[in-house]
């Protein structure tokens, strides 16, 4: 397995706990966003967007080239079923496909990279303020969403699964914009839990082989 990734990137961040989750090793290939290495023809060819993550994986005569955190997340779910990031039963995995979905569609793409450069280009210093107006709403609703009986130690009941894999990013990326996270104190206390837990340590950007020392990091 090789796995295009950027140290920071909310969305490779969670295959990278994926892959930690279920004991899979992967060579790790850096693509840097902030010298736009994904814009490059040959990186292109992987990557049709111009994002991370890609996850290639060769293996006992086949192979697959596959984009999009969600697609590749559910990909290794259903071929290495070990450590399942997804319940059983039919309505459980629903919850945990809409919870993630709540990260992966209501919140991270108002707060992308490239929105935010689009903004700062067209209202320099609002950014900031936009990211942040947005990062609050979606964390205020999912806060109210896991006030229901199936959330357990974790989003969905007492072992980390997919929607564990966005929660952690995106709460990172809340303190990034200098958000109070405060009042979401059952994010607080599922995020400890994940924490705690060698997979979610071992995915964490500053751990990655690409993440800049912490006095020469861009906010």
């Amino acid at each position: 397995m090789r796995l295009y990734s950027y140290w920071r990137s909310s969305s490779a961040w969670r295959v990278r706990i994926g892959l930690a989750l279920k004991g899979l090793p992967y060579e790790y290939a850096p693509v840097n966003l902030l010298a736009q290495e994904q814009f490059d023809p040959v990186y292109q060819q992987r990557s049709p967007m111009a994002q991370v993550p890609v996850l290639e994986v060769s293996e006992h005569g086949f192979s697959v080239r596959l984009a999009q955190s969600m697609a590749i997340l559910e990909w290794l779910d259903e071929r290495y079923p070990q450590a399942p990031l997804l319940p059983r039963d039919l309505d459980g995995r629903a919850r945990v496909r809409a919870l993630a979905e709540h990260v992966n569609s209501g919140i991270q793409p108002l707060q992308n990279a490239i929105v935010l450069r689009t903004l700062r280009e067209k209202l320099p210093g609002y950014e900031k303020e936009w990211a942040a107006l947005w990062i609050r709403r979606g964390l205020e609703a999912l806060e109210r969403a896991l006030q229901e009986d199936e959330t357990g130690r974790f989003c969905h009941g007492e072992a980390p699964g997919l929607a564990d894999c966005y929660l952690v990013p995106q709460l990172y990326n809340a303190r990034r914009f200098s958000l109070d996270v405060a009042p979401y104190p059952t994010l607080l206390r599922i995020e400890e839990a994940c924490a705690a837990l060698a997979p979610f340590q071992d995915a964490h950007p500053d751990r990655q082989p690409d993440a800049p020392p912490k006095d020469r990091r861009t906010p």
